[in-house]
């Protein structure tokens, strides 16, 4: 190994323990706003409840919803692409510096070969649906059944209703289904 790439190697080195750091802060803030979430529609419902008769106070529910959702998405998008990115591109460029056969980042992909990988996959989309598109279309019907149904807020309501289904599309676009083992057979790079 010639003394240029001694350096490349501890370079790349570097950025993977910069992307990993990265994504540990990441995963932290990503589940920390399923507890600001549940909290958030705890307070919306309790001001619901609490205001008899004013139903309308729901709709406050989507919009709550819909930001810490998108917000919750964005993160493990970029958790999910700094990991993509650590397989795709930074383990073959360092791999290349190191003799063959050297074993580089070997977690990275381990841990996607998991039988039970798709499973959890699955059971986790199911949680963000619920959680962030199904408790707002819940508070839709109950201001669809309990009104006051006025033309700004059905408008209101309306629009709320499109951008759920909105983020439910992008949950499920970007859940990430295959195991390790489907990505080999396709030959599609992993997720």
């Amino acid at each position: 190994m010639a003394e240029g790439d001694i350096s490349v190697a501890k370079l790349l080195t570097l950025e993977y323990e910069r992307l990993k750091e990265e994504q540990k802060t990441r995963i932290g803030f990503r589940d920390n706003l399923v507890y600001a979430t549940l909290a958030s529609m705890a307070a919306v419902v309790a001001a619901t409840l609490s205001a008899r008769g004013q139903a309308n106070l729901a709709l406050l529910l989507p919009p709550v919803a819909l930001l810490l959702g998108w917000t919750y998405l964005v993160n493990d998008e970029k958790i999910s692409a700094a990991g993509r990115y650590i397989r795709t591109e930074l383990t073959p460029r360092l791999a290349a510096l190191l003799p063959p056969g050297t074993p580089v980042f070997g977690w990275e992909s381990f841990h996607r070969g998991d039988r039970r990988r798709r499973t959890r996959k699955v059971l986790q989309l199911a949680v963000d649906l619920g959680m962030f598109c199904l408790a707002p279309v819940a508070a839709l019907v109950v201001y669809w059944a309990s009104g006051p149904r006025t033309v700004v807020y059905m408008t209101v309501s309306v629009v709320e209703a499109l951008a759920v289904a909105g983020l439910a599309v992008h949950l499920v676009l970007y859940a990430d289904l295959t195991s390790h083992r489907d990505d080999a057979e396709s030959g599609t790079p992993e997720a």
